[in-house]
């Protein structure tokens, strides 16, 4: 099993400067690239401090000069937010600065938030009925030449420039959920990838299920699949429990962003209260601490063995939780040193 990092900056209060922010989340890339992490994945995200990812490409080129060997993905970009002759010109460019070590990951979306402001009037529906014109697109351009006459894009012959250093173009991951986008990605020759969230090894089995139903109907080389799963190696049992707290937290705020309900000031939603993650029974620390890759070494060992066994092919260990940066490269080094080496 391969193992990455899925990372961004996240800023919890207006006094935490985001140039710090910035030099965290670059350690942490590096930690990734110096432990033998086959890529580091990070996002795209708009006018929300909860996830500070406006363009990837930008800071995927950045890591580039201060990494040496891991892979660098977006993860992901959200395809609405894009026209295909743009969003394969970026990522080609994008391939060529860091000599070939890209990666694009491509999602629909998740926040009415980012809808509401940057395509108005859209839904979930729409956007994935956008993204699954546009991705087949991309290397169709990477290739060139490509006219087109869609529902949603429409443009004459035209040719992605630069081209990719990659040969046949950067891989490229879909975030899949049901059975449908696993057929999409799939059979498109498309890897996948997929994120249970709070939700535990029924839903990360589901999710598997998705994915081998739609690989027996396709008649290509079988492509990769990556659970995406927030994780945390503790010291003891203790510290454990304290990651089960902060990262119940964490999904309070994710939860609240999704429903976009709260009111926001600044790029911050409005402070949720401690009684209020009290009162929320979706997220109860038994819940995150039986359903989340948390634990010990040797409890977090035996979760990652059972995904493996199902046949996942990489574990991206999802390190935003609005943790300290010490807690987190703690966590971390202790998932280089002590986990990673049993999969080898």
């Amino acid at each position: 099993m391969d193992f990455s990092l899925f990372v961004h900056m996240e800023r919890l209060t207006p006094d935490q400067p985001h140039a710090v922010l910035y030099e965290e989340f670059v350690g942490l890339a590096k930690m990734a690239d110096e432990g033998g992490m086959r890529a580091v994945w990070t996002g795209e995200h708009h006018g929300m401090e909860f996830t500070i990812a406006p363009n990837p490409f930008l800071t995927l080129v950045d890591l580039c000069h201060h990494t040496r060997h891991v892979r660098l993905g977006t993860g992901t970009v959200v395809a609405p937010f894009w026209h295909p002759i743009k969003l394969a010109g970026e990522a080609a460019a994008a391939d060529l600065i860091t000599g070939g070590r890209i990666e694009l990951g491509i999602a629909r979306g998740a926040y009415s938030f980012e809808y509401e402001r940057l395509m108005p009037g859209m839904d979930a529906w729409e956007a994935g009925q956008r993204m699954r014109e546009m991705v087949p697109l991309v290397p169709k351009l990477w290739q060139g030449d490509l006219a087109h006459e869609g529902e949603f894009f429409r443009f004459p012959k035209t040719t992605a420039v630069p081209k990719p250093v990659q040969e046949n173009g950067p891989p490229i991951w879909i975030a899949a959920r049901d059975p449908n986008s696993h057929q999409f990605g799939v059979h498109n020759g498309f890897n996948i990838q997929v994120t249970p969230l709070w939700q535990g090894m029924e839903e990360i089995e589901k999710l598997y299920g998705h994915f081998d139903d739609a690989c027996a109907g396709y008649k290509g080389e079988r492509p990769k699949i990556m659970l995406l799963h927030h994780a945390y190696v503790g010291k003891d049992e203790e510290d454990v429990a304290r990651a089960v707290g902060d990262l119940r937290r964490y999904y309070n705020y994710f939860g609240a962003w999704f429903l976009n309900k709260r009111p926001i000031s600044n790029g911050m939603i409005s402070a949720i209260s401690k009684a209020e993650i009290e009162a929320n029974e979706m997220y109860t620390a038994e819940k995150l601490a039986r359903d989340l890759t948390v634990g010990t070494t040797r409890q977090v060992i035996d979760r990652i063995r059972r995904y493996e066994d199902l046949g996942y092919d990489e574990f991206s260990y999802w390190v935003d939780s609005g943790m300290t940066s010490e807690r987190k490269r703690a966590s971390l080094a202790r998932f280089i040193d002590d986990v990673m080496p049993v999969f080898a």
